[in-house]
């Protein structure tokens, strides 16, 4: 049977440990957390309890005691049910080269990096989507900030530099609708906008500095105020004529964005309205929108096995500004202070140093030690794997 790549790098990183406690001393930058399995997790989290408490093991100069194992079963077993020694030894049958413990905790880092994105990806989308049927943003951007978060801490894990680039080829990601209960609301508010921006002389002043385009959920109602935009910025008069003739020279008649019964419609369609409150509404339902979108690709990004860690990471954080800068135009429409960064930011040395680390895990082999040596009576050697030369 095959077996997974990633459950045979937790298999091995464990078994590594057992066979050599020293190695743990290479993995100060892996969490038990980071494992996929319950039982790793405890397990690991038992074998980092064993060093702080200064176990004979890690002095031990020729032969690992037994106790080492029994000692990281018992304090695992607490935590998770029908973990045994017989599985010690599976682990430890499972490990090809102890002194390539650190690259297999670099496996196991990048199958947590990718599930970690996954998860928080989920979650925003979940936030963005409960947001858009309430009529509020407060949750989504929590939820983005708590991503953001997340991928920094992660590329100092990795040894990266957490910058947003964007992908070679990026992926298509379908837009994401405003929810149905919502919809007729957003289209309903978008129309009344275009009509007291038709209908009010100087009402694009109190948009026009922070609502876009792209804001509007309905791309027809979008094109249009690009034309009254057009107008406003050239300082011609805006009403039905003039707008339906900015139309016509952009060509949105022609290519069937627009109809002139369509602008019509919309131009005579306006009342009493404050422009102001109705952009805020435009906007709160382009956030959640954008939110849901980026989410997606985020998402997108970390299903897919292939992609390397510290571009992920780099990668999701540029699918997330599209939202940075919808949310910088909520704020100012709004008037909010912007929003203060909410990944820690570690000291210089402290940063480099763990980034130095990483890097050398994933790129200096350690000098290997002779596994018969240390393996003395915590294992017998009829369990012990000869050596693989493909991993060597």
């Amino acid at each position: 049977m095959a077996v997974n790549p990633l459950l045979g790098a937790e298999q091995a990183v464990l078994g590594a440990v057992l066979l050599d406690p020293g190695q743990l001393s290479h993995l100060d930058w892996l969490a038990p957390d980071h494992f996929y399995r319950p039982v790793h997790q405890a397990l690991f989290a038992a074998l980092r309890q064993l060093q702080s408490d200064g176990h004979p093991a890690l002095t031990a100069q020729k032969s690992v005691p037994l106790s080492w194992v029994t000692d990281a079963v018992d304090k695992a077993g607490l935590h998770v049910r029908g973990l045994t020694a017989s599985y010690a030894h599976t682990l430890v049958a499972s490990c090809p080269r102890p002194a390539h413990a650190p690259v297999y905790g670099r496996m196991v880092l990048e199958g947590a990096i990718h599930r970690s994105v996954t998860k928080h990806a989920i979650r925003l989308h979940q936030a963005a989507r409960a947001d858009a049927l309430q009529g509020k943003v407060e949750g989504a951007l929590h939820q983005a900030d708590v991503l953001t978060g997340v991928l920094a801490d992660l590329a100092q894990r990795w040894g990266s530099e957490p910058l947003p680039v964007a992908p070679a080829a990026p992926e298509a990601i379908t837009p994401v609708a405003v929810p149905p209960v919502r919809s007729d609301q957003s289209s309903e508010d978008e129309r009344f906008l275009l009509a007291v921006l038709v209908d009010r002389p100087g009402a694009m002043d109190e948009v026009v500095g922070w609502l876009r385009p792209g804001d509007f959920a309905d791309p027809a109602h979008g094109q249009l105020y690009r034309c009254l935009g057009a107008l406003h910025h050239r300082g011609e008069p805006i009403d039905r004529l003039t707008v339906l003739w900015e139309a016509q020279r952009r060509g949105l008649l022609a290519d069937g964005t627009l109809s002139a019964d369509q602008v019509t419609a919309i131009c005579d369609g306006g009342g009493p309205g404050s422009a102001e409150w109705l952009g805020e509404q435009v906007m709160r339902s382009s956030v959640t929108r954008t939110a849901a979108t980026s989410a997606r690709a985020v998402r997108t990004l970390a299903e897919n096995d292939t992609l390397a860690p510290g571009r992920l990471i780099n990668h999701a954080l540029h699918a997330l500004g599209p939202l940075d800068d919808v949310r910088a135009r909520w704020q100012a429409a709004n008037a909010m202070p912007a929003a203060p960064p909410t990944a820690p930011v570690p000291a210089p040395d402290r940063q480099a140093t763990t980034r130095t680390r990483a890097a050398l895990a994933r790129s200096t082999p350690r000098a290997p030690r002779v596994a018969s040596e240390r393996l003395g009576s915590a294992v017998a050697p009829a369990t012990v794997r000869s050596p693989v030369r493909g991993h060597s």
